[in-house]
């Protein structure tokens, strides 16, 4: 089904949304109120970046005025601002601060090399049995916390969290609450305007010690640190639940030695794994198919044919299964809508090799395995190299150490 092209602004993409997409999102579609999509917003988002002081403050969490986390992540994950570039962009930052950044750019590339090489094994590749308490838990985000009530309350309506409460949330979840880490995972994806398979999955799994048999443990004592004043005016400040350090468990342990999945050992195919170096070319394309993984400006494919028409489906089976937040459309609307004052833009709902038919395309390689599936169903005339901080390597993936001993010793750039 070809739809209208969005209009820019976020009332105009909330409106679109919500009269062609309503039905598949699982609340009312409304905008964030901290993050525009479209590459004008990532660019400027770009150009405003100062990471001086990001070592010591990315952790940070209240009052918003001391953090120092960039917020770059939502267009990041969408490739308005690939990792290369917000790598180069850092150049010039004191040595401390670039380094951690960059740490966290790297960080980002583990996962998607992670998941690019399991796939949706990603789960159950590393084990992932989480400790327990004794102490019963009516839900694992309890709403009379007011920590955790500020962090569920900015998940929910900016579509963002710092990495810090994404800890806090996650080991609160499973750690403490003993709730399935799938679940909590599925719930962050839902919300977050950078929710990946990739990124989202390993942080979730990194809390609860998979790989390592250390979970992250969640108290009184970090909250405190880094959002001093909340717990003044919690209802539970004098009875707090989690005054302590969380109580061991007899429950097993993850084992550090994951031996599940034989290729967190070896890629027996890391061009597979990475896609092609060169475009590959078979015929001409009419159209260029944009993926969520690169909606922008600098998407290899879009870049090579700036005269041909830019075409996004709405993967209607996909998203009926996931059932996102609204801000999530509505921030690809508004990214949509963006592209749209510089070329042609088609959107579709639908399925996506019914949509595309058999309109020959030029695309760039995702890392991701729905790509894999779709990208055979559909005429690929063009298939353009992804933008790697650092391509694939055939070593060990089962812990971000381990996949860094692989990369080269020296990246471009100081």
């Amino acid at each position: 089904m070809l739809l209208p092209t969005p209009e820019p602004g976020p009332d105009a993409a909330r409106d679109w949304v919500r009269t062609h997409l309503g039905d598949l999102c699982r609340d009312e579609p409304e905008p964030s109120p901290a993050f525009r999509g479209g590459q004008t917003a990532a660019d400027a988002a770009l150009a405003g970046l100062d990471v001086t002081g990001y070592a010591a403050r990315r952790n940070e969490v209240a009052p918003r005025e001391r953090r120092g986390a960039t917020r770059l992540s939502p267009w990041i994950r969408y490739g308005l601002i690939d990792l290369p570039t917000a790598w180069a962009a850092a150049a010039d930052a004191p040595p401390r601060d670039r380094t951690k950044f960059r740490d966290e750019l790297a960080w980002q590339e583990y996962a998607r090399h992670l998941y690019a090489r399991v796939g949706t094994r990603m789960s159950a590749a590393l084990r992932d049995a989480p400790a327990r308490e004794t102490r019963a838990w009516d839900e694992p985000w309890p709403s009379d916390m007011a920590c955790i009530k500020a962090c569920t309350t900015e998940l929910h309506t900016d579509g963002w969290l710092v990495n810090q409460t994404r800890m806090w949330m996650s080991s609160q979840w499973t750690v403490r609450a003993g709730a399935e880490w799938t679940a909590g995972e599925d719930e962050f994806f839902v919300h977050l305007l950078d929710g990946s398979r990739a990124a989202n999955r390993l942080g979730w799994q990194g809390t609860i010690g998979s790989g390592t048999g250390k979970a992250y443990g969640f108290s009184r004592w970090q909250v405190r640190k880094r959002a001093p004043g909340i717990c003044g005016t919690c209802a539970l400040s004098h009875d707090c639940p989690i005054e302590q350090w969380p109580a061991a468990s007899d429950a097993p342990r993850p084992d550090p030695r994951p031996e599940r999945e034989p290729l967190l050992r070896t890629d027996p195919d890391p061009e597979r794994t990475a896609g092609p170096s060169e475009p590959v070319l078979d015929g001409d394309p009419s159209a260029v198919w944009l993926t969520a993984e690169s909606l922008g400006d600098a998407d290899p494919a879009l870049a090579a044919h700036p005269g041909l028409p830019a075409v996004f489906v709405f993967d209607e089976p996909l998203l009926r299964r996931l059932n996102l937040s609204g801000k999530r459309l509505v921030f690809l609307a508004e990214t949509l809508a963006d592209l749209a004052t510089r070329r042609e833009v088609r959107v579709h709902r639908g399925v996506v090799r019914a949509e595309l038919g058999q309109e020959p395309v030029a695309v760039t390689f995702a890392p991701v395995p729905g790509f894999r599936r779709l990208h055979t169903d559909v005429r690929c005339a063009e298939v353009h190299p992804w933008r790697w901080l650092y391509r694939p390597h055939t070593g060990p993936v089962s812990s971000f150490s381990a996949w860094r001993k692989g990369l080269p010793r020296v990246r471009s750039g100081r």
